[in-house]
C-alpha cells in the first residue's frame, strides 16, 4: 500500500481525534481546545486536498501495512498529544497567546501550501531547478510552512513536550531530507551560486 494512504487518513482523522478527546475530557467550554480544532483538523483537509490536486510523488513509494501503522501512524501520533493535555489541565491561555498562534499558522499555511503548488506548477512545465518566487531565498519553504503550521497549534498546549515532538520530527527526519535534497540538486550547475544566496531552512539563521 502506498505511503500516503496513510499519511492521508492520519490527517483526516485528526478532525475527530480532537472531538473524541473533548467529548472523553468532557470540556466542550475550552477556547484554546476549540482553537486547536480549527487549526489542526483544517490543516488535516487541507493536506488531503493537496495530496489530491498535487500530492507529492514521494509519498507514492510501497510500504507494507506493519510501517504504514506502527511507523506513520505511530510517529504521526505524537502530534496528538496536544489537544490531550489542553483537556487534561484545562489549558486558558491568554488571547494575545491564542492570536499569537492563529498568526504563526497562517503563514504557515500560505508557505508551505503556496510553495508546493509552485513547485508542482514548474516541474510539471519544465523539469529543473526552482530558484525564483517563494524558494529564491529559502531551499525549503515548504518545510518552513510546516515547521509554523505544527508550532502554531503546539503552542496552544503551553507545554514542552509537544514542541519535543515536533524538534523529534524536524531532527530526525525533516533536516536529513532537506540535506539529501541538497546533495541530489547539486548536479544543476547554477545550484553552488542558488545554495550561496540562499538558506537552507529557516531565513537568517540556517
Amino acid at each position: 500500500m502506498k505511503m500516503k494512504y496513510f499519511i492521508d487518513s492520519h490527517k483526516g482523522a485528526t478532525l475527530f481525534w480532537v472531538l473524541g478527546v473533548m467529548w472523553y475530557f468532557q470540556i466542550w467550554d475550552n477556547i484554546a481546545l476549540w482553537i486547536y480544532l480549527a487549526l489542526h483538523g483544517t490543516y488535516g483537509l487541507l493536506w488531503i486536498a493537496k495530496s489530491i490536486v498535487f500530492g507529492d510523488k514521494s509519498w507514492e513509494r510501497e510500504t507494507s501495512w506493519w510501517f504504514g501503522l506502527f511507523g506513520i501512524w505511530g510517529g504521526l501520533s505524537l502530534y496528538w498529544i496536544t489537544p490531550v493535555l489542553i483537556a487534561m489541565w484545562n489549558v486558558q491561555p491568554p488571547y494575545w497567546y491564542l492570536a499569537m498562534s492563529i498568526f504563526i499558522y497562517t503563514i504557515g499555511v500560505f508557505l508551505h501550501y503556496a510553495s508546493d503548488m509552485q513547485k508542482h506548477i514548474s516541474l510539471s512545465l519544465k523539469p529543473e531547478l526552482i530558484c525564483t518566487g517563494l524558494w529564491a531565498r529559502c531551499r525549503n519553504p515548504n518545510y518552513l510552512g510546516e515547521l509554523l503550521i505544527y508550532l502554531g497549534f503546539s503552542l496552544l498546549a503551553v507545554h514542552w513536550i509537544p514542541l519535543a515532538a515536533l524538534t523529534s520530527f524536524v531532527v530526525t527526519y525533516w533536516v536529513p531530507n532537506m540535506l539529501r535534497k541538497d546533495k541530489s540538486l547539486s548536479r544543476y550547475p547554477d545550484f553552488a551560486a542558488y545554495k550561496k544566496r540562499s538558506w537552507l531552512f529557516i531565513p537568517f539563521i540556517w
